[in-house]
């Protein structure tokens, strides 16, 4: 089963599936980008925030360094001035490059800038008076502390882009969290259509393996419904080839006797009374004489196929001789007429009257389809007991034939299967091309009664 032929029979299921995964990644792409805008937004007011904090500390350490150089004159109190001075500069240049997509901002950068350089000014020209020697002069401006409304200034800028950006945030946190919430809910539906299909899956699935299990029940049913009609057919074929047989072997009999009876007594009378006629002519009629021995062997040679075709039909061998002779007599005068030498291996057996009529017809069957298409120039003929049951085997070493192709010709072995299925017993064929041909059978013994 391909894909297509899966899409055709469920034509729903699969337009969920292909619905869910499309709006799967659909609200996943949006969220990650939101989310990831939101993220860096967040991300570059972190940055504001650091330089707005270093702003003040570079601020912090210029006062400090000032102030120190003010009271000792040591110009290695300097060194942290230049350095916050340094800190300043560059987190204002920070700050201007971070809000500059922030011109509601504009004016309080602005402010912070003007109030920061105010008050480095004064810085610078408190230390440039100590630098001159007017040191005097320097603390004075020091104590008038004319920078302190601009540091305060400062302070209040700071605080105020802090406060500032501290919204941005929550707005950029909220954006976030509102991406984050889209994202879940998207999950939650796709989730839930995804149930669905998986619904709608196992209810199909359940409904088609509940009607394959319907299918295969009627299939079982119609199976053993088969399986007990071919029982009873094959039983009443046996029954059948059973009746069969057995009224042709009477038909033999009774054909047998009839001739025995009629045409024996008639040809034996005919005999008779040629041999009157002959001798009380004597020899005045040589020509009549002749006619007449003529007459007489002709009789004779009737009398001899009319015994012949009787033991055909009724072999008389059997029921006086026994099985054992009877198919040895049938082997010796089939080698004689055929050329092919037979060897036979034969043991005494304990059979029934119809079994061992069925051993006798069914030697009688093979080697007659021996001499017609086997070709052989030796066969070997067995009868034997074997484990509670008798063996009978009759192998050549003819052209033999492909069992797995249907003969051309297969009613002598049929007629053999069923002779021996009859009487409860199996039959096997085994041969191959140029490899001769073996028909085994096997037989019940009948139970020896107390």
């Amino acid at each position: 089963m391909n894909a297509w032929t899966v899409v055709k029979r469920n034509p729903v299921i699969c337009g969920l599936a292909l619905l869910a995964g499309a709006a799967l990644v659909v609200v996943s792409e949006a969220s990650y980008w939101q989310s990831r805008a939101a993220i860096e937004r967040l991300a570059e007011g972190q940055q504001e925030r650091i330089a707005l904090r270093t702003l003040l500390i570079g601020m912090l350490e210029a006062e400090t360094s000032q102030r120190g150089f003010l009271l000792t004159g040591r110009k290695s109190d300097l060194q942290p001035y230049a350095g916050g001075v340094k800190t300043v500069a560059e987190s204002l240049d920070a700050l201007d490059a971070g809000y500059a997509d922030a011109p509601h901002l504009q004016p309080t950068l602005a402010s912070l800038r003007r109030a920061t350089e105010i008050r480095l000014e004064e810085l610078a020209r408190t230390i440039r008076l100590r630098e001159a020697g007017q040191g005097g002069a320097a603390l004075s401006l020091f104590s008038e502390d004319r920078g302190h409304a601009p540091m305060e200034a400062v302070r209040a800028l700071t605080a105020d882009l802090l406060a500032k950006d501290t919204q941005q945030r929550v707005v950029h946190g909220t954006e976030l969290l509102s991406s984050l919430t889209l994202s879940r809910l998207g999950v939650a539906c796709l989730s839930l259509i995804g149930l669905l299909a998986l619904y709608f899956y196992l209810r199909h699935g359940l409904a088609t393996q509940s009607h394959q299990a319907e299918l295969k029940r009627l299939a079982q049913a119609e199976h053993e419904r088969l399986e007990i009609e071919v029982r009873q057919r094959t039983e009443q074929l046996t029954d059948l080839t059973r009746h069969l047989l057995s009224a042709r072997e009477d038909e033999r009999n009774r054909l047998a006797r009839d001739l025995h009876d009629e045409l024996g007594s008639l040809l034996t009378s005919a005999k008779l009374d040629a041999a009157r006629i002959r001798s009380r002519l004597g020899a005045t009629a040589p020509e009549a004489q002749e006619r007449l021995a003529h007459l007489v062997s002709a009789l004779d040679s009737s009398i001899a196929l009319g015994r012949r075709i009787i033991e055909d039909l009724r072999p008389s061998t059997l029921a006086n001789l026994g099985l054992q002779a009877a198919i040895e007599i049938l082997v010796r005068e089939f080698g004689e007429r055929s050329g092919v030498r037979v060897r036979c291996a034969l043991q005494p057996v304990r059979l029934s009257a119809t079994a061992e009529l069925v051993v006798y017809r069914l030697v009688q069957e093979a080697i007659t389809n021996l001499s017609k298409h086997a070709k052989a120039s030796q066969a070997w003929i067995s009868l034997a007991p074997r484990d509670g049951r008798v063996e009978v085997s009759v192998r050549d070493d003819g052209v033999g034939f492909d069992t797995s192709r249907p003969p051309t010709s297969a009613f002598g072995l049929l007629g053999m299967r069923y002779r021996v299925e009859a009487e409860n017993g199996s039959l096997t064929v085994q041969s191959a091309p140029g490899q001769g041909t073996t028909v085994s059978v096997l037989l019940p013994q009948p139970a020896i009664s107390s």
